[in-house]
């Protein structure tokens, strides 16, 4: 069985490569680093692409663009019905670069995905498309929800019915300011959908809140935890952008996406789309998780507050869950906020020395 992964040096990446690796697959993996082309050479992840080498002999590396089509058909053709998965995580992936180079944002997370659908389509068709979407999707809609403003956190009335579970995949998408990274992953989100649909390729999006790990390296555009655990074992400056700092986000640790990923592939359906983060289980404002990295740290955390918020950046966002815990019982959380922020922290600490 081969799975074609790509963004493979990144957070998701890299942990599906060891995931579907320790599962049997060849793991084929497509990254041409163009996070230190996006966020600067902090951001680069050329140690992850080199440390997945060393650590898995059969793993092998292409230094792909997803935009060109040729060299990406070249290798669908190599591998052909060889191919049981595709499991697309490479994005341009911050609302803020995106407005800087919206052409580049758009052909990377639309036209990017478009090749890999079609190429699945003409060489593994039965293969799986398990595609890593977002809840900015959603654009601000979920800043519309009735919030109550607590001390350290937004929050949503107890009277709605979003506060039990979180916020689920009936939000619409229309009428709505998605920023212009999350306009380019609606239209990916949608290609996948209808390539599920209209052709009955095995489908899924996954719209995840806060992806987090062990491995990411965070940047100030992109990488909540990890950037903010960077700022605290460095003690450089940290910006808090507008909502008084009390903006909610869930955080789902990058092994427990990655199994649901798995839990999907085992058991594959068509068309699905599915809101996953931590919900309940791991969520924090930012205040709070300022207060947990230095409760972790033992050290104070340098920050300053900038009273404009990011556009199209999201007050409170809880991902109801139970759709795909419905569809996948056996699929379970195994990290809660304090989990998470724990191994982030030891993540960046490893690589700063």
């Amino acid at each position: 069985m081969v799975a074609i992964v790509t963004g493979s040096a990144g957070l998701i990446g890299a942990e599906a490569v060891r995931f579907f690796s320790n599962k049997g697959l060849q793991v084929i993996g497509i990254d041409n680093d163009l996070r230190a082309y996006f966020f600067g050479a902090e951001a680069s992840t050329s140690w992850n692409k080199k440390r997945l080498q060393d650590e898995i002999s059969s793993y092998q590396h292409k230094d792909i663009d997803i935009r060109n089509f040729d060299k990406l058909e070249a290798l669908f053709k190599q591998y052909g019905e060889a191919i049981d998965l595709v499991l697309h995580t490479a994005a341009q992936p911050s609302h803020d670069w995106a407005a800087k180079e919206p052409l580049t944002d758009f052909t990377i997370n639309a036209n990017g995905t478009l090749n890999l659908l079609e190429l699945t389509r003409t060489h593994c068709p039965e293969a799986v498309f398990i595609f890593t979407s977002t809840n900015k999707v959603y654009g601000d809609t979920p800043n519309q929800l009735p919030l109550v403003e607590y001390e350290k956190r937004w929050d949503i009335s107890q009277e709605h019915p979003f506060y039990n579970r979180g916020i689920d995949e009936t939000m619409s998408i229309d009428a709505t300011l998605h920023s212009l990274f999350g306009a380019s992953k609606v239209a990916a989100d949608v290609l996948v959908q209808e390539y599920g649909r209209y052709f009955n390729v095995k489908t899924a999006c996954f719209r995840g809140g806060c992806l987090t790990g062990r491995d990411h390296s965070g940047a100030e555009l992109h990488g909540f935890l990890a950037y903010l655990a960077k700022c605290a074992l460095t003690g450089k400056n940290y910006t808090i952008f507008g909502y008084k700092g009390k903006q909610v986000r869930d955080n789902i640790h990058s092994n427990d996406l990655v199994s649901a990923f798995w839990h999907f592939f085992e058991r594959p359906r068509f068309a699905e789309v599915y809101n996953i983060g931590g919900g309940h289980y791991a969520n924090c404002s930012i205040l709070e998780a300022i207060d947990l990295a230095q409760e972790v740290t033992g050290r104070k955390l340098n920050y300053s507050y900038s009273p404009i918020n990011r556009l199209g950046d999201h007050m409170w966002w809880v991902s109801d869950i139970s759709k795909f815990e419905s569809h996948y019982p056996t699929w379970k959380i195994q990290h809660n906020i304090t989990d998470v922020m724990r191994i982030v922290i030891d993540g960046q600490a490893e690589r700063l020395g």
